[in-house]
Order: structure tokens, then sequence, then C-alpha cells
């Protein structure tokens, strides 16, 4: 395991003080309020939108409002936004589908379980797709480090990328599924920003947030060779004593399909 000197991803980061800014509800008021109406109409908020909306179909809108944002997590200290140093954002060839190697220049290619990762961004307030929104993913290989920020890997930019949204609100990442590091359930990265020109500036994004790996496809996937280390890792940690998740982590979670032969897809709706 590749130790981070400066550890941890998530111990606080110049992005702490924007979680839960604004009126954005703390996720622990969202589920509370989500409690109080019927099972189903909880487990479609949870997915992003009101009733009458579908995970699978977000061009419905129902009659209702989505309720549920996605929660506002730290970026970390490893964002490569510009925020704190690096800035891969205004970087040429940085916006792609696959994020596996290294751009503008830089050589290298992460090697892993390939994972396809698809987002669909859609309005809070209406739960209707927002075309033209992009996304701003990243996330550690499969050893731990973060490419641009640590030992070893400061010369690549590689697991970093931006996708513009299409007319159905998606994003789709090719990648690799990522390390589980000491102290952070498996996570990944990502900021979104209203359009693909402001997605060349940290201070215009309009969420920052992180997906929670589900912890069977993580077993699958620690169980083979290279991702030895994060098996002990694992089993350090839950998403009960996460430093980000530990609050609620459902809206965060994707539904994953795949195997290790062929690889894995992780979908989920983020409302912004």
């Amino acid at each position: 395991m590749h130790a981070h000197d400066d550890h941890e991803d998530d111990f606080g980061g110049l992005h702490k003080d924007l979680i839960l800014v604004g009126s954005a509800m703390k996720r622990r008021d969202v589920l509370r309020v989500m409690l109080g109406a019927s099972v189903g109409a909880s487990v479609i908020q949870l997915l992003g939108c009101g009733s009458g909306s579908s995970v699978s179909d977000p061009n419905s809108t129902g009659g209702d409002q989505c309720t549920a944002k996605i929660p506002e997590e730290t970026a970390g200290p490893y964002p490569g936004d510009g925020s704190n140093g690096p800035d891969v954002l205004t970087e040429t060839g940085v916006v792609r589908r696959d994020i596996r190697s290294s751009v503008a220049g830089l050589s290298g290619t992460a090697e892993g379980i390939p994972l396809t990762v698809t987002l669909t961004i859609v309005s809070a307030s209406s739960c209707e797709p927002l075309a033209g929104h992009a996304v701003y993913l990243w996330h550690c290989d499969r050893t731990g480090p973060y490419s641009l920020y640590s030992s070893g890997v400061t010369d690549q930019n590689y697991l970093r990328g931006v996708q513009e949204a299409d007319a159905d609100g998606k994003v789709t990442f090719t990648t690799i599924f990522p390390a589980c590091y000491s102290h952070r359930w498996p996570h990944i990265h990502f900021e979104v920003y209203p359009s693909l020109a402001a997605a060349t500036s940290a201070s215009s994004r309009v969420a920052t947030s992180q997906l929670a790996l589900p912890k069977a496809t993580c077993d699958l996937v620690y169980a083979t060779v290279g991702y030895e280390q994060s098996i002990t890792n694992l089993q350090q940690v839950s998403l009960a004593t996460d430093m980000v998740f530990s609050d609620g982590a459902s809206l965060e979670i994707p539904s994953v399909s795949g195997d290790v032969n062929s690889g894995f897809t992780a979908t989920l709706n983020v409302a912004v």
C-alpha cells in the first residue's frame, strides 16, 4: 500500500467548509423526511427523484418534485482542479470518456479491473435531465495513490477526466476499480458543473460529492491480482465508520453489475 503522507483523502481538505452549505438539507434530515413518507415514495426519493420518476427514465418527471440532492462532500486534498495546486481541468485532452491513461504529453496507464461509471445528472427541483452540464470525475489507482499528488505518480494525470452530459443528462467514464486505502471506504470523487465551458474553474462547480462502492463488488475485485492490500484495508473500515459516509450513504451508492472478467458497470442518478 502506498502511504499518503498528507493522509487522509477526506480528513479535511480545502472543500470541507463547503459541506452542506446554503439551504441544502443535511442527509439525516433528508432521510428523516423520507421515512415519514410511504415506502414506495421513499425508495424513489433515495434514487434522486420524486414519485412518478424512474431512475431508468430521467425524462419522466411525474407530478412531484425531487427532494433529495446528492450530498455535498469534501473533494479532499487531491482534487486536481486547481483549488490547491495541480490543475488538470485546463489540460488538453481532459475532456474524454476513457480516463485510464494520462494526457497532455504525459505517458502512463492505470492498470486494474475495468469499471464503467454512468451518472445521470438531473434537476433536484424538477427531475428533468440536465443536458449540457459537465462532470469532472477522479479517484485513486488500484494500490491507493492519486495522480498529480502521490509519490511516484506526480508525473501522471490518469484517472481524471471531464464529460459533458448528453440529452438524457448522462455522462459515462471508462476507468478502473479504485483501491481501498487506509481509513477510507472505497470511493470515487466527482464535481458537477453547469456547462463544459465552466468546467475549467473549480469555483464554478455546483456540486461536489462521492460514490460509495458496494462491498459485495469490492470483495470480488480485491480478490484479484494487484488489489491484495485493499483486502486488509477494507476489513478495517465500514460505511458506518467512514469519515464521509458515516452519516448516510444511500444517495451515493451506485447500482453495480458485471464481473471481474468482463469488468463492472456502476450507475447512479445525481440530483443537483
